[in-house]
């Protein structure tokens, strides 16, 4: 048997695993009660909790992007770290609020949220249609991940077209089916598998290179100082750097498949304990660092063409590793990529039946047309991102950083819901339409003002927008009642 087939074969086995969990984790309201199939009954507890919030974090960009940014431009990729320490403090702050909110008030979606507070069956509407645009180029990064690996992994016996199909087919499979159960327990036994072997390389690959971690650092130091600090090698200054921070902390806060995850809780508490060991999922990321930055001194001499396959062309060219190993870390990477994308394609289903079409051609439907409808959802929306990881985007990094500068054009809109009641429908309506069309102007057409993050531009309109309306709206004169 040759190497490629080895490969292949441990691969294949770890999706048919895989869909077996994913179809056995199906709760027996998943079928016909959408409270069941989109929060799992509302009884999530603290360990599926920590693992699906996870896993929606750690994804393709983990084992592709987190390494590509790391060698292509040293110091600045610890941007990643600085974010993640600040999303617990969003668990804590808003995931009991919000779980309080949907058991009472039988919130699914952040559009629920949204149009009750304020009134709006557009504003649900409207978060509605910019959660399904900032999650599909999310849902991408994982389709297009899980190509990469296995066109990679199996020496083009998989190419990249195939690959992508395979797993977004499992992971379509099992949403399709079980919902929110199976995603629950797919990620747990994938959470531990990608943890282990990201270990298990980074270590390995350090090892086998330098003689070690530290040894690795120390000839990076001598040879490439560049690559330990800002503004690295690329010249990430730190006006990007920050504003990279700020948006992915706040934009991380306002995903729409974190609400949903936040109103299955089976209590305010259990989030808690979650943000308190949050944490611990990040050290997931710096075995992946270390590749990396292994990748630095192994190219030196003839750089790659596309940074996000480092992690594969050392494991598969330089480091020398067996058949074996090169199966077990595809499915691992495979892992990250598909946990995620099971989260991203229930999510994206979800918003686009009960905001979207449930305040337009579906106002009269039933509970179990809902559900049928959502399935299907899975279906469509994974099969557009997989046409659209197909056109092979440049950089997974930029196309993650992309969506994070639309979704957080929401925050005026979600703070006012939860904790400033004063502000008004039409701010943050206006807010929210203004940011996210500055976002788009920045992000595509016009290069950013000092290269900073194209998002803190439209969040910036966005918020003054959101205080101008809100000052005028005080001004006006309000009508008086007449006498009697």
């Amino acid at each position: 048997m040759t190497d490629s087939l080895i490969v292949t074969a441990i691969t294949l086995c770890y999706l048919a695993m895989v869909l077996w969990v994913g179809l056995r984790g199906r709760g027996q309201d998943s079928a016909t009660s959408l409270e069941g199939y989109v929060a799992g009954g509302r009884h999530v507890g603290v360990v599926i909790l920590f693992f699906i919030l996870g896993a929606e974090i750690f994804s393709a960009f983990a084992f592709l992007g987190m390494p590509g940014w790391a060698y292509q431009r040293g110091a600045p990729a610890l941007y990643i770290f600085a974010y993640l320490g600040l999303i617990p403090i969003a668990i804590w702050v808003m995931g009991p609020r919000v779980a309080e909110l949907g058991r009472r008030r039988g919130y699914l979606t952040q559009g629920d949220l949204l149009a009750d507070h304020y009134r709006s069956r557009a504003l649900g509407l409207i978060a509605g249609v910019i959660g399904v645009l900032a999650l599909l180029p999310y849902l991408t990064i994982q389709i297009a991940g899980a190509g990469m690996l296995f066109q990679a992994a199996t020496d083009g016996l998989i190419p990249f077209w195939l690959g992508a199909l395979l797993a977004f087919l499992v992971v379509a499979a099992y949403v399709f089916c079980s919902g929110l159960g199976g995603i629950g327990w797919t990620n747990l036994v994938q959470g531990i598998m990608m943890i282990v072997i990201a270990w298990f390389l980074g270590l390995t690959i350090a090892n086998r290179l330098y003689g070690g971690v530290g040894e690795m650092f120390t000839r990076i130091q001598l040879e490439m100082p560049e690559y330990l600090t800002l503004p690295g090698a690329t010249g990430m200054g730190w006006g990007a750097f920050s504003t990279a921070i700020l948006i992915s902390a706040f934009g991380g806060a306002m995903w729409p498949h974190l609400f949903m995850k936040f109103y299955s809780a089976d209590s305010g508490r259990s989030l808690r304990q979650v943000s308190v060991f949050y944490p611990l999922y990040a050290y997931l990321l710096v075995p992946l660092l270390f590749i990396g930055f292994a990748g630095v001194l192994a190219f030196a001499d003839a750089p790659l063409a596309r940074p996000d396959s480092v992690l594969l062309e050392l494991v598969l060219k330089v480091a020398d590793f067996s058949p074996w190993v090169i199966g077990l870390m595809l499915s691992g990477a495979l892992a990250a990529a598909m946990s995620t994308g099971a989260n991203l394609a229930h999510t994206a289903a979800v918003v686009l039946t009960r905001d979207v079409l449930g305040t337009t051609l579906m106002r009269n439907a039933d509970e179990r047309r809902t559900v049928a409808v959502t399935r299907w959802c899975v279906l469509g929306l994974s099969l557009v991102a997989y046409l659209i990881a197909l056109a092979n985007p440049a950089s997974l990094v930029l196309l993650l950083l992309g969506a994070y500068g639309l979704i957080v054009q929401l925050l005026p809109m979600v703070m006012g819901a939860l904790f400033f009641p004063s502000l008004t429908r039409a701010s943050v309506s206006l807010g929210a339409l203004l940011g996210s069309l500055t976002f788009l102007i920045f992000q595509f057409p016009v290069a950013s003002p000092f290269g900073w993050h194209p998002g803190v531009w439209g969040l910036a309109a966005n918020l003054l927008v959101v205080v101008a309306v809100q000052w005028l709206t005080a001004r006006l004169p309000r009508p008086h009642k007449a006498a009697v």
